[in-house]
């Protein structure tokens, strides 16, 4: 039986240094999953540096699983092409909203763990999760795998419910 620990809100923010797959282009967009989750952000047509600021919600459950990413090309006369994909561990995140817990934190913005970047995960660099107004938010940037270059822009928001005492 899995357990609802809260809702992961994922902010598509931008992407940055993307591939060409067409002729001198691409018209890239976000497939997020998780578990048996998955959302899609829109197509921006002929960027190679998109922004979507595009909002995705997920329910996180126990076990945690890891939150998938993958870029593509739209095209419309055959297969859409792989632009790169990437993972993040939402176990620091989750770790992090039990600390606050603990910890009570209630003032508007406290800094609860740095993540650094290893195999562990796709993080480019440093990133800090913290406590804002009630969610633990974390700001990422994400390196693309299998690919030349390219890295995707995260926020990630977990909204957890909040706990009564008895």
């Amino acid at each position: 039986m899995s357990e609802q620990l809260g809702i992961l809100k994922v902010i598509v923010v931008q992407g940055k240094r993307l591939v060409i797959r067409d002729f001198k282009t691409s018209d890239p967009y976000v497939v997020l999953k998780l578990g048996n989750q998955t959302a899609k952000t829109k197509v921006i047509n002929s960027c190679l540096n998109p922004v979507w600021n595009e909002e995705l919600n997920f329910t996180l459950t126990e076990p945690l699983g890891v939150l998938n990413l993958e870029v593509f090309d739209k095209d419309l006369l055959k297969a859409d092409d792989k632009m790169g994909n990437a993972f993040i561990n939402l176990q620091p995140l989750v770790s992090a909203a039990r600390l606050r817990d603990i910890l009570r934190v209630s003032s508007s913005e406290t800094t609860l763990r740095k993540v650094i970047p290893d195999t562990e995960n796709c993080i480019v660099r440093e990133s800090s999760i913290n406590s804002v107004n009630g969610a633990v938010v974390q700001n990422v940037w994400l390196r693309l795998r299998e690919v030349e270059s390219g890295e995707i822009e995260l926020t990630l928001k977990l909204i957890t419910p909040v706990a009564t005492s008895k």
